[in-house]
This record gives C-alpha cells, structure tokens and sequence, in this order.
C-alpha cells in the first residue's frame, strides 16, 4: 500500500511540475506577444537562415497582423490578407493571399496569431533567455515545432525558430522598437514603383 501511494505520489508531483511549467511558458509567451502587439506597431531588424528557403537579412515593421519588411532581394507589404511581395530584380510584384504557414516563415512575428492553440508548451532557461519550445498538438498544422527565445528583461522576442517539411528556418532579432506606423505603411502603392509588373496570383 505505501508502494501504491509513493507511485501516485510521484505521478501527481510529475504531473504538476509539467503544469506549471506550461502555465510559466505560456506566461512568457503572452508578455512576449504583448511587446510585439503594441497598438502603434514595432520596428526590427533580422536575420534568416534556412535550408528550404535560403538566407537573407533586413528589417521589419509590425502592427497587429500587418508586417512590411524589406531585404535587398525582395520588399513585402502584409495588410492582413493580402501580401505584396516586390522582386527587386526584375521588378515584378506578385500577389497573393497567404496561408498561416506562409506568413510564419515570412514574418517572425507571426507567432504572435498561432501560439494560443494547437500547441503544448515547455520552457528552459540559459543566461538572460528564456527558450519556450512548442509543438504542435495537431499534425495536421504545417508548423510542427517552435522554439521561441525571449529576454528575460523586455520580454523581447530575440530568436523564433520553426520546423516546415523537416527543415529549420531561424530568425534572429535585433534593435526592437515601438514607434507609431501609419496603416498605408503595409499596403503596395504602385506610384512608388511605377515600372512595376504586377501578377495577380490570387
């Protein structure tokens, strides 16, 4: 009988420390999302590694679901349904209504809109970071895994990193600031680039 009431005993102390620590994790992940969500918007810039989709490096600037970033290759602009994506190259823009999955891998801040469900949560800590690890309670959902690191101070998001078809895909973080956007900023205006080609692809 003491057997019997030592097991259960450690199966509920498991079983808490397993609560709490998803209740910690989604904590740090709802101060996180708050940082980024600001009414304003927030401006940043980053850098992308990736085997599928290759490298890149630029800045960002999000407000609520809306997102306008900029590398040398290519200029995005994101009003929150419709995605512009101007090639610098050979100066075509092409339009499209992007899925959820597209839009994690194009904006880092996108976890924002996805954390809240379909995803179990833990959390490690290293340093000045926290490092939240989620993934996904549904295998159906195209973004398997996250690991998302967040300042221990400004609960900035410093690293998101995502799992698509087997391959990693990083963001790295940097100089994250709130500053007042206006909406035209994440909206395409073709009198901007007046050479443009624009391909409906919707």
């Amino acid at each position: 009988m003491k057997k019997i009431v030592f097991a259960l005993s450690l199966i509920f102390g498991l079983l808490s420390t397993t609560n709490l620590q998803a209740q910690s994790a989604k904590e740090v992940l709802d101060k996180c999302a708050a940082t980024v969500s600001s009414r304003d918007g927030v401006k940043a810039d980053f850098t992308m590694t990736s085997a599928q989709y290759g490298n890149a490096s630029g800045k960002i600037a999000v407000k609520g679901k809306k997102f306008h970033a900029t590398t040398p290759m290519a200029t995005m602009w994101f009003n929150g349904k419709t995605l512009w994506t101007y090639m610098s190259k050979n100066e075509e823009v092409n339009v499209t209504n992007p899925s959820e999955s597209q839009l994690q891998v194009l904006n880092p801040y996108n976890f924002v809109n996805m954390y809240k469900q379909g995803y179990d949560y833990t959390m490690t800590q290293s340093g000045s970071a926290y490092t939240v690890h989620l993934t996904a309670t549904d295998q159906s959902r195209r973004v398997k895994e996250m690991f998302i690191s967040v300042d221990k101070k400004n609960y900035h998001p410093t690293e998101v990193k995502i799992l698509q078809k087997q391959k990693w895909t990083t963001f790295v973080i940097s100089n994250l600031v709130t500053t007042k956007l206006p909406d035209a900023e994440f909206s395409f205006n073709s009198k901007d680039f007046p050479s443009a080609e624009v391909i409906d692809l919707r």
